[in-house]
């Protein structure tokens, strides 16, 4: 193939794999399905989707023998039974759906073409708000870091080989004790760049008393269990301790891990905060190093109120460190109120996606939206066979899309936030395992997750913003490896597209299906649509099969142990908000999300209106709703960087000594001082009238003046 420019793959071993591998050789999140056993589900999704499957086969089998009309009775007879024992065999070929005729769907090839970036003017400015350490020493190897023999003992057992470009920049200044903001590429070693320092600190001080001196704080479940187990691996030949406390595990065990006071509290916020609330002996203000990766997630609305929760009861006096690979606005203002004299460390700009990605756009025409997944089917099913992650704007979605591609026969698992702690998990096993090859996720899965061999991402339509779409299509090409990323896009997202286009590295392409592949498609999911809804109906029935069995159980139980005793067991959890101001604020998300989008723009209500009349969306609708969803977010953006900014505690760009100075030698005069003295002090006292001393004062000042006043008069 041609040669690729770009920077060199010195900064990653060829051969190096994030080794989650334990003690007892299994990755950190099969050793977290392992606690979580014991809740699995009736019957998966895809067992309903392949007995609908079935269904439909035998269906066409049967119409096929009615048309052929056999005289033997019995031998149509003998048929039936064998056509039943055909649909027991496992026939999971992917051709097997299509019909001879449909074999040009596999022939006839795609078109890639060069996308030409449209020349602007480079007026990039730098963003200067901190001390800046971005340059780094290029020779730096871990053995000249000073760090400690266990560290690198790890390391070497890691097979970390040269630190990366992030790394060299990041772990001298961190063990100085300095606060860092830093931002580099996906894929680039960020998570060992934070914990290196960390527990480089916590092996030279050793612990006096069993206390929590550093919290990591992480946006999603599973990035915590990666941390989490990265940590462990650099730490095993030290006495440092480490815990996981995230959603979706057992809340028990967690509390007693925090009792014994680890070292190191990896979290998300909100399991976080409950602990705060409920497990009484358990604190933050021993904490020495806050730590929020993926920073300007952690910031953003969604995680607001419960992030100046949790900086609140940490301790004042602490190294703080962001990390992302994404900064914005939000993630500056935290930065100039709870960081002290920062350094800002970015490697790449803000932007950058991984330097082996190959990007590549298909277009989708004005008329033409509802061909979204008719396009998707077809790469799926034609080009891009294994390894990949698609991304849905929405949850609905992602499921749909799950069921439709396991009817037409492909292996796919899906990963959001309606599935449950241990169905999330078991997708991503099963996907890193290799028992599926198409993993269908939701914005939950874009961040810091290190799936090893993703080949292909895959985006329905474009993400909120361009950093959502950087950590999207970073979940491939990670540690120096090629990947590539397909994203569809429509007329209202041309914008987006264009702004990518201007700020890549390398060539973007353009993909082109042939428009007959895209038609066959779509009539097949037209002819699928049934089966989706059987689908659809087998899972309400489960459900609401599962939520009956539940009550009758509570029922049971409390007539078993008598109320009293049930009641003094299960204390009532407490959370830092009441109910009623965790329903005002996602109210208050939600009608600024309607408002937003309806404001002034009749056809959105109407179509909102429309979609909710018919319970069947049709395919335009579909990606309609999903466009709909990531504008809801982007003008809410685009409103929240409207306002006026935060008063800062650092200067944004002028020293702030210079206008501090002139403004010490100019003298108040005393008339000036009190009238424009308005604090509660100067007030009360107006309020009540001069003081005695003031009258004394008062009165000789006049008597001074009556007597000069006196003596000009005389002559």
């Amino acid at each position: 193939g041609p040669r690729r420019r770009g920077p060199s793959r010195g900064d990653f071993s060829a051969d190096f794999v994030f080794g989650e591998a334990e003690a007892g050789g299994e990755d950190a999140w099969t050793a977290a399905l392992r606690q979580l056993r014991g809740k699995k589900a009736a019957t998966t999704l895809d067992e309903k989707i392949e007995k609908v499957r079935q269904k439909r086969k035998l269906q066409e089998r049967e119409a096929k023998q009615a048309k052929v009309k056999v005289e033997d009775a019995e031998a149509e007879d003998d048929q039936i039974k064998k056509e039943h024992e055909d649909c027991s065999r496992d026939e999971e070929d992917v051709e097997s759906e299509y019909s001879l005729d449909d074999e040009s769907i596999f022939t006839t090839a795609d078109k890639v073409k060069v996308k030409e970036k449209k020349r602007s003017k480079k007026g990039e400015e730098a963003e200067s708000f901190f001390e800046d350490a971005s340059q780094y020493d290029d020779n730096l190897s871990f053995q000249d870091m000073n760090l400690s023999r266990p560290l690198l003992k790890a390391i070497t057992a890691l097979g970390f080989k040269q630190p990366t470009p992030i790394q060299k920049a990041c772990i001298p200044v961190g063990l100085l004790g300095k606060d860092i903001c830093a931002c580099a590429a996906t894929g680039t070693g960020k998570t060992a760049a934070f914990i290196l320092p960390v527990l480089e600190r916590l092996i030279y001080k050793p612990r006096q008393a069993p206390i929590t001196r550093v919290l990591v704080l992480v946006p999603t479940r599973e990035l915590g269990i990666q941390v989490h187990s990265v940590t462990k691996q650099l730490a095993q030949f030290s006495s440092v301790t480490t815990c996981l406390a995230v959603g979706g595990l057992d809340v028990k065990t967690q509390e007693a891990a925090l009792r014994s006071g680890p070292d190191i509290l990896i979290a998300t916020p909100g399991r976080l905060i409950d602990h705060l609330h409920n497990c009484p002996s358990f604190h933050l203000s021993s904490v020495e190093v806050l730590i929020l990766d993926e920073a300007d997630r952690m910031l953003d609305e969604y995680f607001e109120e419960q992030m100046k929760e949790i900086i609140r009861l940490c301790s004042h006096h602490r190294q703080t460190m962001l990390f992302s690979a994404t900064m914005t606005e939000e993630v500056k203002d935290l930065a100039s109120v709870s960081l002290k004299n920062p350094v800002r460390i970015f490697v790449n700009s803000n932007t950058d996606v991984a330097p082996f990605l190959r990007q590549e756009f298909i277009r989708i025409r004005p008329n033409r939206e509802g061909d979204r997944e008719a396009i998707v089917t077809a790469l799926l099913t034609r080009t891009f066979q294994d390894h990949v992650m698609l991304f849905t704007q929405t949850k609905k979605q992602a499921h749909r899309m799950h069921i439709l591609l396991g009817l037409m026969g492909l292996r796919v698992g899906e990963l959001h936030g309606n599935l449950s702690q241990t169905q999330r998990l078991e997708s991503l096993r099963r996907f890193k395992d290799e028992q599926i090859d198409i993993l269908v996720a939701t914005d939950v899965a874009a961040r810091g997750l290190d799936i090893e061999g993703v080949k292909t991402v895959i985006n329905f339509t474009m993400p909120n913003t361009i950093k959502h779409y950087v950590h999207r299509v970073g979940r491939t090409a990670r540690a120096g490896k090629a990947g590539r990323s397909v994203s569809l896009v429509g007329e209202e997202e041309r914008k987006m597209l264009k702004e990518i286009v201007k700020t890549a590295k390398t060539p973007v392409k353009a993909r082109i299906l042939p428009q007959d592949v895209i038609l066959k498609f779509r009539e097949k999911i037209e002819n699928l649509e049934k089966d989706i809804y059987a689908v659809l109906c087998l899972e309400r029935e489960e459900r609401e099969m599962q939520q009956s069995e539940a009550q009758i159980n509570k029922a049971k139980k409390q007539l078993e142990t008598g109320k009293k005793e049930t009641g003094s067991e299960s204390l009532e959890r407490s959370w830092f908000q009441t109910r009623e101001e965790r329903k005002k604020e996602k109210l208050a998300k939600a009608l600024q999300e309607f408002d937003l989008a309806l404001r002034g723009k009749k056809k959105r209500k109407k179509f909102v209106q429309d979609t909710q009349k018919k319970g069947q969306m049709t395919p335009e609708e579909r990606s309609q709703f999903e466009i709909l969803k990531s504008q809801m977010y982007a003008e809410r953006l685009a409103k929240r960087n409207r306002r006026a900014k935060r008063a800062r505690a650092l200067p944004e760009e002028e020293p702030a000594a210079a206008p501090a100075g002139p403004k010490k030698k100019k003298k108040v005069s005393v008339f000036d001082e009190e009238l424009t003295n308005t604090s509660r002090k100067a007030l009360k006292q107006y309020r009540a009238g001069p003081s005695f001393e003031d009258r004394k004062r008062l009165g000789i000042a006049q008597r001074r003046k009556g007597g000069t006043f006196k003596s000009k008069s005389r002559y």
